[in-house]
């Protein structure tokens, strides 16, 4: 087990990090009258997630580190339920978006372990260590 030292050193802004690349991708294809609806909500919602980790590993306080996580959780919410909508409408290639809302599940169930060891760990050690990540 090797110590975390950087936000980048968590496995959930890797991968958050990695999906926001796919968004990207994936909304290009959007029809252009979505560039400011749709589009631009699953990427800022997209963005959110490995930003908000990113600003609560550095953060002091633990409530305000869970704060935070607690926020990219929630974005990774608003994620799937945009990808949901795109499918519906026809938006993009189904197993593309598949893809897609598979990942933001599994970057969502990893943030959700991040916050359960947080609350777990110690004040005088916020950063859990690299397999629970």
């Amino acid at each position: 087990m090797s110590t975390i030292r950087d936000y980048k050193d968590l496995v959930g802004w890797q991968k958050s990090f990695r999906l926001v690349l796919d968004l990207y991708r994936l909304t290009a294809g959007f029809p252009t009258e979505e560039r400011f609806g749709l589009t631009s909500q699953l990427r800022r919602a997209g963005v959110s997630i490995p930003a908000n980790i990113a600003e609560g590993f550095g953060r002091s306080r633990k409530a305000d580190y869970m704060r935070f996580l607690d926020i990219a959780c929630g974005s990774a919410n608003e994620v799937e339920t945009h990808l949901l909508i795109a499918r519906e409408l026809g938006y993009a290639d189904a197993s593309k978006l598949a893809v897609a809302i598979n990942r933001t599940v599994e970057v969502r169930k990893i943030v959700k372990g991040l916050i359960r060891n947080v609350g777990r760990a110690r004040d005088a050690s916020l950063r859990p260590d690299a397999a629970s990540a």
